[in-house]
């Protein structure tokens, strides 16, 4: 393997175009992907490829007909893990028509498998050479999302009826291609010749198997087996099983919903050390690890479908928690994880396979660890968690500089932002300019406050008074402090930050619309902010701008500064209608929803991790942000969120109690939610404007808000 420039520092770098011809399809298994062309081609000198573990296992795959590449005429992907490609056989000179089709049917599971047919729908036998080209670079995942590697790392060796590749610069990973239908093999090469009667059919199957440390890695499928029956499969079956029925009325809503479940189902990725605890990769192609923030944030949305996800991000998050000061790594005894990396250079980019440059996720956990508990987890597996959140919790004490939580990073080669607009120009004042660290994000006060509300409420329900009281007093006085130091009255919006200096910065962002969805900001604030965020340099018409379109760095096309981004438009949502009581808030709320279910809509029904910041006015349909992840977690989850917030619900089942105060777009009509699980109870929700209605309730329980409980065997006899 060759390399260019040095990495970026950490995890930072914008991913380069593919140069690829086509457009790109993504595939996702966990911690499999594959990128290719839409004819299904992996394309060599591209950032296309076959990855596992943060590593690019083949870097060319490409099918020839004759020594010419196939027409592409579909690709369908029926789940995220698998496709389909449609192809022809370019005709022949001084012919319209093709007579030969070409089916290209692919599945990702721990490995690939390829099945290949060739349909010939003409009256005469057809003669055609087959030949698939593959190779692998064995590249780590930074090099290559970086554009700083190219081809050639591998020796090619041929045994028996096997095509091995091995990394010719570590050799500890390698791969094996084998076929079906007795092909000739050779160094880098897989060859047919083939004879395909008239209307008759031929075909081959080809697995790609990786090696890891020497090992073998067993594939999530077996030869012949059909999709349904797969590993995969059953994993995303085991999965909706489990997983709350949430509809709609709404065609669009339905369907994006239908997608997010699919998506956050392929996306699940379980840490060897803990295999019954799922959690969320961050994104396709380049964030299939565990990231902190990100799969907290996406397992607090996904609340509504499971609430074991949610717990067992805790769980994973919790056993890799700091436990020692590295200013390399960033770590910090009870710091909650950045990221996770397996792959080849971890070491070298981010000091080694866990990095812990975040100022959030700390916050954040303690935060989902209450939130879990009111949603029913176990009181058992909660209680083991306390620990790490007050770990947790200490950290924030050490950390928090002038009364509040600020990052600065350890060394030059950390992340210079540390919140959730991590890019090195993410945070700037009105004027464009971007400030000096220590940054204390608005934000960030909003979670501390809630991660102490969180712990306080935990301490009392488990008889410790005296952690309670003094929690919700630290949390009061934060929310005394942060509406003196971050409230902009000339302008009517919360700063974005605090500066090294302590001055606020003072660019309107959507980290304000974050402040009201943790609760921090008082009424009178909210009232203002729901105005400014009303505006038309916030409101694109498709979502919520991250930096509002009049101010000094805004630009649509970049990605924290004036993009959409789904999530933060669905957090902002339920920020809004956490104070639904304040004139305008729900009416803002229901056209961000509207807005962003008709970009969903525009772009296949999958929300894509950010797009371009462009008044609808200006242009529609939205336009793509080019190196956005897709499927992405929390932009998969957001839709999750939107029903949540639009429904008002608030169930406490340590208390037994559901709250339901619904607000819901007239367009959606009725929403219903099917065997919804907390803790004993299974409950049935339907919806619809302002009204609710629940069946199956358990003895004892009450209800709250609007909603009335519904019994279905009370229902009148209907007569013929």
């Amino acid at each position: 393997m060759t390399e260019g420039p040095a990495p970026t520092a950490l995890n930072a770098g914008e991913p380069v175009m593919s140069h690829a011809g086509h457009g790109t399809v993504t595939l996702v298994d966990g911690s499999t992907f594959c990128l290719s062309n839409s004819t299904g081609d992996v394309e060599a000198g591209t950032s296309h490829g076959l990855f596992y573990r943060d590593a690019r296992m083949v870097s060319r795959w490409e099918l020839r007909l004759d020594g010419q590449p196939p027409h592409a005429l579909s690709v369908v992907t029926p789940e995220a893990f698998a496709a389909r490609f449609m192809l022809r056989r370019p005709p022949k000179p001084g012919q319209a028509d093709s007579t030969l089709l070409v089916v290209r049917e692919r599945l990702l599971g721990d490995g690939l498998r390829e099945t290949i047919t060739l349909h010939n729908l003409g009256r005469e036998a057809t003669a055609v050479s087959l030949s698939l080209h593959v190779d692998a670079d064995f590249a780590d995942l930074f090099a290559v999302k970086e554009g700083r590697t190219s081809g050639g790392g591998a020796d090619a060796t041929v045994v028996g009826a096997e095509l091995l590749l091995w990394d010719r610069s570590r050799g500890a990973r390698g791969l094996s291609v084998s076929a079906s239908a007795e092909p000739t093999v050779l160094p880098g090469e897989l060859v047919w010749r083939i004879v395909v009667p008239p209307r008759q059919l031929w075909t081959t199957e080809i697995v790609v198997q990786p090696t890891v440390a020497n090992l073998r890695v067993q594939p999530r499928f077996h030869p012949g087996e059909h999709i349904e029956s797969s590993g995969p499969a059953r994993t995303i079956q085991a999965w909706r099983d489990a997983s709350t029925t949430i509809e709609a009325d709404d065609v669009t809503l339905d369907n994006v919903l239908r997608r997010s479940e699919r998506d956050l189902g392929a996306l699940q990725i379980r840490d060897p050390s803990l295999p019954d605890k799922p959690f969320v990769a961050a994104g396709a192609p380049w964030f299939m690890t565990l990231f902190g923030r990100d799969s907290l944030l996406t397992a607090w949305m996904a609340l509504p479908l499971d609430t074991g996800l949610a717990l067992g991000t805790l769980q994973t998050l919790a056993d890799k928690q700091g436990r020692r000061v590295d200013p390399v790594t960033e770590e910090e005894p009870g710091r909650i994880l950045h990221e996770l990396r397996l792959g080849p250079d971890s070491n070298r980019v981010l000091g080694g396979s866990h990095y812990y440059g975040t100022v959030d996720a700390t916050p954040l956990f303690v935060a989902l660890l209450g939130e879990c508990w009111r949603w029913g987890a176990d009181e058992a597996e909660v209680r083991a968690l306390l620990p790490a959140a007050d770990a947790a919790l200490e950290w924030i004490d050490r950390s928090c500089g002038a009364g509040f939580l600020a990052y600065r990073r350890s060394t030059d080669v950390g992340l210079i932002n540390q919140g959730w607009k991590d890019s090195f120009d993410g945070i700037n004042d009105a004027a464009g300019r971007t400030v000096s660290s220590p940054i204390a994000l608005c934000e960030v006060q909003g979670y501390v406050y809630a991660a102490w509300l969180a712990r306080a409420e935990l301490a009392e329900a488990f008889g410790d008074t005296d952690t309670a009281v003094r929690l919700r007093e630290q949390a009061e006085k934060l929310r005394h402090r942060f509406a003196e130091a971050f409230w902009l009255p000339d302008r009517g919006w919360y700063a974005v930050a605090l500066d090294g200096r302590g001055d606020p910065v003072d660019a309107l962002t959507s980290n304000a619309a974050q402040c009201l969805w943790s609760g921090i900001v008082p009424d009178e604030h909210a009232a203002v902010l729901v105005d400014r965020l009303a505006s038309e340099d916030m409101d694109t018409g498709y979502g919520l701008r991250t930096l509002a379109a009049n101010m000094g760095a805004y630009n649509p096309m970049s990605y924290h500064n004036g993009s959409v981004w789904p999530h933060d438009t669905a957090l902002a949502v339920a920020g809004l209608l956490r104070y639904a009581h304040i004139p305008g808030a729900v009416e803002l709320a229901q056209r961000l929803a509207c807005g962003l279910l008709d970009a969903a809509s525009a772009f296949g029904g999958r929300l894509p991790e950010l797009f371009c910041g462009f008044a609808r006015a200006e242009f529609s349909p939205p336009v793509p942000y080019p190196t956005s992840c897709s499927p992405q977690a929390w932009a998969s989850a957001a839709p999750l969120l939107l029903v949540r917030s639009f429904l008002g619900l608030r169930p406490h089942v340590p208390s037994r109690s559901l709250e339901l105060n619904p607000h819901l777009p007239s367009g959606w009509g009725a929403v219903r939610l099917a065997d919804l699980r907390l803790g004993n109870a299974t409950l049935q929700i339907s919806a619809t404007g302002e009204h609710a209605t629940v069946s199956g309730v358990p003895d004892g329980w009450t209800l709250q808000g609007r909603c009335q409980a519904h019994d279905p065997m009370a229902e009148p006899e209907h007569r013929s």
